[in-house]
């Protein structure tokens, strides 16, 4: 007889295929967590592709006596996304997105992040209503089954007021179209005792005295709580009622394969102001006359939510001198076209007249003014998850209130924290919909601690659902940690209508059991997650999971969130003596998490504490490098220019049997070592040939507008096969520089200075520190003490130059600060004003490298673009392309896995040509499209050339 996890793994391998079944120690951990303060080991984690197999899965885990779950991004707050039984994984697949009607409509699967569904449509002038703060991270599964809103979205156009139709599948496999005429015929055929059961359920409802006046009543502001007890009063079809009570349902009814969503309009003419005011009462009673005016978005603040980011780069300074008990709006009026802007400015201005200011309103339409008011709102969340002590988890909880009783709320609100300890609390919200978010620190690592959360809870329920006739829950869900006071909060007679939908429609209590409503009513303070103390980087996680989305490898292995999520594991065994778990985590750890990070640091530029992720697994990635290992790489570091001499023999070498026997020669022996268990690289085409790296005639110093250092990869690495070789890197730049006027001084002993990526993104610390001190020696030397600047060919060495301050000497650190480190497609944009552009390219793609984003240089590289090509496309899906340095060659299955949504959309139209700004990268998306990708500095030189 198997053991049971055996059993299961059989079961559920026959279902879907063994690759898509995770039951090894290091994925169950990975996958415990989400967004909330709740971790609970899943027995197993499944991907199903199809309903086919989700039925299979359903009937295997019914079989195993399992509960099932469903997890899109993870970004849940309350614990909808963990599961004791099969968690199915919808996050790398169901991510079709297909605009309709020309924009008006969008047919959506789960897996699909919802920024990515507004940025197609986009171009239609369209978007989807709900607008969560977390859009580009969660996913749509999750914006219907918590029917998330926002910041501008209201009650209107939420997920349930914004569907058109949803493909689902119920607990007993039973799969409907709601979209199909006869939908609901199908549903009474298949599930007579479901159809029949909401009809009788509806009736309940309005032979209930006072409860359907009641239900419209709740609806009319932000709610989450609960069943979406509306669905029985404005629809009267059984189907069109089970439709809408799938919206909110938290994954407790039924799978959500696709849902058809009405869009609404863009409107990107905006117009926005952060009005101050003395206290909370005078900020709340602007809400109604600036509501009626029209204003889109209504952000209360407290004052204390204000101080958590008055000191923080581009926040207004007039935050850090308000008196104490003062608070904040930040006001934002919207249209969809620019000649709405004067009606947009003449609303804001009747609207203000007779508000109780601190200041004089000051309302913008400067778009980067726009996006410093909004930093200020936007980091009220992270400041707190950033000076929260370590160990302890980052809270933030949603209710609702009545619009005209939200100043006495704010202030009962703000006494209880206080009562409870809570001093580190602050409150803001969409005060447009009395809708307001407080933040707290909270340990669960002691019982103590859980008790106090435990006693403010109760009254927390008190005050918002007996005191005001709130929301528990506005647009958060409700999870497992409101799930025991729904009944508090409806009443009996509601509770008992959403019970009955419960056993209507999953009898067997097969789907996300506890979560939304329970019979516990300890439900919300079990499996809390405690948070050991281990590293920096580690300890500052709120596991909110917006990092995911960046990251080159969410498709591979591990994300940065649940790379953090596995080490807090790995420290929970270590501390309880689980020697024999932990072992079994850690023989996986290794690739999952080391070897397969790309370490871009795009996470961080995502992270609402600033995690770069990175910095962690080059310090792990540190720590397994023998004496011996440092050793050689500090001698690799000394001796660049003999490694470049040698690639470039090395290249020559292999380009000449490629030429005699083929590429294939090459690829097996590459792979030999790999059999005998060495991590070697590996031969894929294309691979370049040798650089042709001389320095180029006549560049001297005299005259020069710039010392033009080209990067270790544009000394060795040459062309492609099949791209044309009549110029290298190096000559294009000194051409387009000098046709330009401003030419560019190539050292005559630039050979053998690197910028010291190579080695700190393997964690070789010393030869990293060793490598980037010597080149900003001579960097110092060759710009005449900083006179001239520096411009570098290759973005990620442009970045690692430029990062490379703390692990300088002093005397370089006081060097570094007087030199000017430019890419080169800053040179290259400044140049453009001084270049003639005498032919164009029609179409051309680009590939925007993780550093160029991480130095905000991405538009001028499309600037660049623009000036050479008819049309430039930037594709959507564009990212990190997983190549790292070496990674490409030692893991191609990460750069293979990173870049296939690019490579999708960038050979979706045939393009003239496709640029970038690092050869390796170039080589990346090379082999992931099949095309030529090469240096922008191409195109430009192409462009302004004269002549053929």
């Amino acid at each position: 007889m198997p053991e049971p996890a055996a059993s299961l793994l059989d079961d559920l391998s026959r279902t879907v295929g063994r690759d898509s079944v995770l039951t090894r120690p290091i994925d169950l951990a990975a996958y415990a967590s989400d967004a909330s303060v709740y971790r609970i080991t899943p027995a197993a984690v499944v991907r199903p592709r199809d309903l086919v197999q989700v039925r299979s899965v359903f009937e295997v885990a019914r079989g195993h006596g399992l509960p099932v779950a469903f997890r899109a991004a993870g970004t849940s707050l309350s614990g909808q996304a963990v599961t004791p039984g099969v968690l199915i994984d919808l996050s790398r697949s169901w991510r079709g997105i297909d605009v309709l009607d020309g924009g008006a409509r969008v047919r959506v699967e789960p897996g699909v992040v919802g920024a990515a569904v507004n940025a197609r449509l986009l171009r239609h002038g369209a978007r989807i209503g709900p607008d969560p703060a977390s859009i580009q991270a969660c996913m749509v599964g999750g914006i219907l089954a918590n029917n998330s809103s926002g910041m501008c979205c209201g009650v209107a156009q939420n997920a349930y007021h914004t569907l058109d139709s949803l493909v689902f599948m119920l607990p007993s496999g039973t799969s409907i179209d709601t979209a199909e005429p006869r939908a609901d015929d199908r549903l009474r055929e298949a599930e007579p005792s479901i159809h029949a059961g909401l009809a009788d359920l509806r009736r309940e409802v309005f032979g209930t005295a006072g409860l359907a006046d009641r239900i419209r009543s709740k609806y009319r502001m932000k709610n989450t709580t609960g069943y979406s007890l509306n669905a029985l009063v404005d629809f009267e079809r059984p189907v069109e009622m089970l439709r809408h009570l799938l919206i909110g349902s938290e994954g407790t009814l039924a799978f959500i394969a696709s849902a058809v969503l009405w869009t609404i309009p863009d409107r990107p003419v905006k117009h926005t102001a952060l009005l101050l005011f003395p206290g909370i009462r005078e900020a709340c009673a602007a809400i109604t006359p600036l509501k009626e005016a029209g204003a889109a978005a209504l952000e209360v603040m407290d004052r204390a939510a204000m101080r958590s980011v008055e000191r923080q780069p581009g926040v207004p300074a007039a935050l850090q001198g308000l008196p104490p008990d003062a608070a904040g709006l930040l006001v934002e009026f919207q249209a969809p076209a620019e000649s709405d802007r004067p009606a947009l400015h003449e609303a804001a201005s009747r609207a203000v007249r007779g508000l109780s200011l601190l200041d004089a309103p000051a309302f913008t339409d400067d778009p980067i003014e726009q996006l410093g008011l909004w930093k200020v709102r936007q980091g009220m969340f992270p400041s707190v998850g950033a000076t929260r002590p370590r160990g302890t988890a980052v809270l933030i909880e949603d209710v609702a209130f009545p619009v005209e009783r939200l100043a006495e709320a704010v202030t009962d609100l703000q006494a209880l924290l206080r009562a409870h300890g809570y001093a580190d609390a602050i409150i803001f919200g969409h005060a447009r919909e009395g809708n307001l978010h407080f933040v707290i620190s909270q340990s669960f690592n002691e019982p103590e601690a859980i008790t106090r959360y435990a006693r403010f809870m109760d009254e927390l329920v008190r005050l918002v659902a007996a005191g005001y006739g709130g929301a528990l829950k506005a647009e958060h869900g409700t999870g497992r940690n409101m799930a025991p006071f729904v009944e508090t909060e409806w009443g009996a007679d509601a509770y008992r209508v959403m019970r009955g939908i419960k056993r209507l429609v999953d009898p067997g209590g097969l789907l996300n059991p506890g979560v939304l409503i329970t019979e516990d009513p300890g439900e919300h303070l079990r499996n809390l997650k405690g948070l050991p103390i281990v590293e920096p980087e580690v300890d500052a996680c709120i596991e909110c999971g917006y990092c995911e989305p960046r990251c080159p490898s969410r498709d591979l292995t591990l994300t940065p969130r649940q790379r953090i999520v596995v080490r807090r594991q790995v420290a929970r065994l270590e501390a309880s003596g689980g020697g024999h778990a932990r072992a079994a985590i850690e023989v996986d750890f290794p690739y999952e998490a080391l070897d397969t990070c790309a370490v871009d640091g795009l996470c961080a530029t995502q992270c609402p504490v600033g995690i770069d992720t990175g910095q962690l697994t080059k310090r792990l990635r540190a720590s397994r490098h023998s004496p011996a290992a440092r050793r050689a790489a500090r001698w690799v570091g000394r001796h660049m220019a003999l490694v470049e001499r040698s690639l470039r023999g090395g290249l020559a070498a292999t380009a000449a049997i490629r030429n005699v026997n083929g590429g294939w020669v090459l690829s097996l022996a590459s792979r030999l070592p790999r059999a005998l268990g060495i991590g070697s690289p590996l031969w894929i085409e294309p691979m370049p040939g040798p650089a042709r790296w001389r320095r180029p005639d006549g560049a001297g110093a005299a005259g020069a507008a710039a010392v033009y250092l080209p990067s270790c990869l544009s000394r060795a690495l040459g062309h492609l096969p099949g791209e044309p070789r009549e110029l290298t890197l190096v000559e294009a730049m000194t051409r387009v520089s000098a046709r330009a006027g401003a030419p560019v001084f190539v050292p005559a002993d630039a050979d053998g200075h690197c910028c010291g990526v190579p080695f700190s993104s393997k964690g070789y610390q010393e030869a990293h520190a060793q490598t980037v001190n010597r080149t900003i020696e001579a960097l110092w030397r060759w710009s005449g003490e900083g006179r001239l600047p520096v411009v570098i060919d290759t973005s990620p060495c442009t970045y690692g130059l430029r990062s490379s301050r703390p692990v300088l000497t002093a005397a370089n650190q006081a060097r570094f600060d007087g030199l000017r480190i430019l890419d080169g497609v800053e040179h290259a944009a400044s140049l453009l004003g001084r270049l003639a552009v005498r032919r164009r390219q029609r179409r051309v793609v680009l590939h925007p490298v993780c550093s160029l984003v991480k130095m905000n240089l991405v538009p001028e590289l499309e600037r660049i673009a623009r000036a050479c090509a008819d049309q430039v496309v930037l594709p959507i899906d564009a990212g990190c392309c997983g190549f790292a340095g070496d990674r490409g060659w030692l893991f191609p299955e990460l750069t293979a896995s990173a870049t296939s949504a690019e490579a999708r959309e960038a050979t979706s139209a045939p393009a003239d040509g496709y640029y970038s700004s690092s050869r390796t990268c170039e080589i990346g998306m090379a082999r992931a499209t099949g095309e030529i990708y090469r240096s922008y500095l191409y195109l430009l030189e192409w462009a302004t050339r004269e002549g053929d």
